[in-house]
């Protein structure tokens, strides 16, 4: 084989390396940077109390929404003191008899009052029933704060009870599970935690840029991210976005910035932790 067709060949195969790449990475080109999709976060869930976990109602690798029970913390105690707390606030009895005694005496103050105008009753049996008419309405002012701090109380009591059972905060998957019902959880840091989640939705995209990219690089300006394969079928094979974050520090020993998007990813298609390919609008 001579040079030139040696030449040829070794173009050929360059190309046809190209084109396999491209089928799958989405046929990325020179203005293509290289980024990472993450998790926007992880956290690990821990109990804000002290006791014995008595469920946990999702497994690793499950997806949960945001809102949805995770773990269920023994509380026999707790839900029988949100019901005795729930119980008085409801109760009306000593409200009712306050203001029943606010109408009598009201009547009675009257009544006096008249009498006392025809000369009927002395002024001290007047002034005795004005008396007792405010003395009832301190004391159905004093029911009706009571009736306030039994509702203050109750919704403590329900506060206390909700701390044990604890629900996700997003949308997300769980990536572990470090205790199991029989446990004593406590929510010390040096403590295991019960569950290790990781948010999903969305997604977020990290990449590294050349720093003479940093006067293009703006918050809000349009990309199209390209998961590698075989996460780039279908309506995922280019993903619009746009640049949410811009590292305003240059690394001066790499000379380079970062630059972060966020991928709505609404059915949780996509998983955290997969390389991708980033094209910018306006940066070649």
């Amino acid at each position: 084989m001579n040079a030139s067709h040696a030449g040829m060949a070794w173009a050929i195969r360059v190309g046809h390396v190209a084109l396999l790449w491209g089928g799958t990475m989405a046929c990325a080109s020179a203005g293509d940077f290289d980024c990472m999709i993450e998790p926007v976060q992880v956290v690990e869930v821990r109990s804000p109390v002290v006791g014995l976990l008595e469920s946990v109602h999702v497994r690793r690798g499950q997806s949960v929404r945001r809102g949805e029970l995770l773990v269920t913390i023994e509380s026999s105690v707790e839900a029988s003191a949100a019901t005795a707390a729930q119980y008085k606030a409801q109760a009306t009895g000593a409200l009712a008899q306050a203001q029943a005694k606010v109408n009598a005496t009201r009547a009675k103050a009257q009544r006096m009052e008249e009498l006392f105008a025809e000369e009927f009753v002395s002024a001290q049996a007047r002034d005795d029933a004005v008396a007792e008419f405010k003395q009832a309405q301190t004391e159905l002012q004093v029911a009706q704060e009571n009736g306030e701090l039994a509702r203050l109380d109750a919704r403590q009591a329900v506060d206390q009870l909700q701390r044990r059972t604890l629900r996700s905060p997003f949308d997300g998957v769980v990536m572990d599970q470090f205790l199991f019902p029989g446990a004593l959880v406590d929510s010390s840091d040096g403590k295991k935690p019960i569950l290790k989640l990781a948010q999903t939705r969305p997604l977020l995209v990290r990449a590294i840029l050349p720093y003479r990219h940093f006067p293009a690089a703006r918050v809000g300006t349009a990309a199209q991210v390209m998961p590698e394969a075989p996460f780039n079928t279908g309506a995922q094979a280019r993903i619009s976005a746009t640049i949410k974050t811009v590292d305003r520090v240059i690394d001066s020993a790499a000379g380079t910035f970062g630059v972060f998007l966020e991928l709505p990813n609404e059915r949780q298609s996509l998983p955290g932790g997969i390389r991708c390919k980033l094209r910018i609008s306006g940066i070649e």
